[in-house]
């Protein structure tokens, strides 16, 4: 039996922790060659350098395209989409992958997805079935209806993507390859925390004393209106008076807005005990979450990793809307004064239980395995 090519796209930070574990388990099973192409934000230094970094971890990178359009406007988006679908199929072409594994639901996953599909190669997709808010709903339920092997996270998702017309034997509920990272550096970190702050800029943390964390991103429904919301949540974070590390947002549409937003309030001089990062290794997010009083924006680790490690989180605004979640998240909207009082809350509650609603830290073993041995069929058919 010939070993399987299992071609994956990087195209983000989060991409690349969302699938890591995956990796790792598929460079080491005997019966698959992992190949790994690098694109969109993954390969720009203003998004944290995720290159490197994914060099760094051992892994060969295979190829590199260029995909992402100035601007972080709907059209550009549109546009770097356009891009990835161009140079694709190019790539696949000298590479001859007999899967391509993709990522969730961002706009390089779908030219991806696209890509893959015309050229009659099979397509497996983590972290479908889900729902949420931005056009990352539609892209992910797309992406499931492009899919021939599916890798639900929670049950919940496993239901929804049979119900979508997806044959049940191609639905493989795994768990989500991020909470096998979580479960490893939480069960292997130290009592300390050792942050490179120099990679940032702002006030020192002190990590002896609480902390809170900032991680918000654009919502591209709602393009033009990250400044003022970036801005509720900050001075929601100031009026508690607790030290705070502030991350920066994703390469969407509106990211712009986003990152204007912080940098006026800096400017303006209200950042006191504030501190900037442009991107963090997964293993120093994952130690600052597993520490801090409490975590707010609308990023989906405070939905995934949050529930698993009990993280306090204060989820804003409609980015992770009806997304499945534990006890630990409380939902505001973009005000003031309901995010202060919804981290109040948190901060005196303390850490939550652990919940296992995403996965118990053996995704990447399962998917692996499946994948060296599953079969399908190109031709797709709804199931009803």
């Amino acid at each position: 039996m010939k070993m399987r090519k299992i071609c994956v796209f990087i195209g983000s930070r989060a991409n690349y922790s969302s699938i890591k574990s995956a990796m790792i388990a598929i460079q080491n099973h005997p019966d698959l060659e992992l190949l790994v192409i690098l694109g969109a934000s993954a390969l720009l230094d203003r998004y944290g350098s995720v290159a490197e970094l994914i060099k760094k971890d051992g892994f060969k990178v295979d190829e590199e395209v260029f995909m992402l359009l100035e601007g972080e406007t709907p059209s550009t988006m549109a546009k770097s989409t356009g891009i990835g679908l161009i140079e694709l199929p190019t790539i696949f072409d000298r590479l001859r992958p007999d899967v391509v594994l993709t990522v969730g639901d961002r706009f390089e996953t779908m030219a991806t997805t696209l890509a893959a599909s015309y050229m009659n190669i099979a397509v497996a997709h983590t972290m479908g079935g889900e729902v949420s808010g931005t056009i990352d709903e539609s892209i992910r339920h797309a992406v499931t209806k492009f899919a021939h092997i599916h890798f639900p996270a929670s049950q919940d998702a496993k239901e929804r993507i049979v119900k979508l017309g997806e044959s049940l034997d191609s639905v493989h509920m795994v768990g989500c390859p991020r909470i096998d990272l979580v479960a490893e550096i939480i069960n292997n970190a130290s009592n300390e925390l050792n942050i490179l702050q120099d990679d940032g800029v702002g006030s020192k943390i002190d990590f002896d004393k609480p902390f809170l964390i900032v991680s918000q991103h654009p919502v591209t429904t709602e393009y033009g209106h990250g400044e003022k919301q970036i801005r509720e949540t900050l001075e929601a974070v100031r009026k508690t008076g607790m030290q705070a590390i502030i991350l920066w947002p994703n390469s969407d549409a509106g990211a712009e807005d986003i990152s204007r937003g912080i940098r006026k309030f800096r400017e303006e001089g209200c950042a006191q005990n504030m501190h900037f990062f442009k991107n963090l290794p997964v293993s120093d997010y994952i130690q600052l979450m597993n520490r801090t009083a409490c975590l707010v924006g609308n990023s989906s680790s405070g939905i995934r990793e949050g529930a698993f490690i009990g993280t306090p989180v204060v989820n804003i605004g409609n980015r992770q809307n009806r997304r499945q979640h534990g006890r630990n998240v409380i939902n505001t909207d973009y005000k003031c004064s309901e995010i202060y009082n919804a981290l109040i809350k948190q901060i005196e509650n303390g850490k939550y239980p652990s919940e296992n609603i995403y996965g118990d830290g053996n995704a990447g073993n399962r998917i692996a395995n499946i994948l060296s041995s599953c079969s399908w069929s190109i031709q797709k058919v709804i199931s009803y």
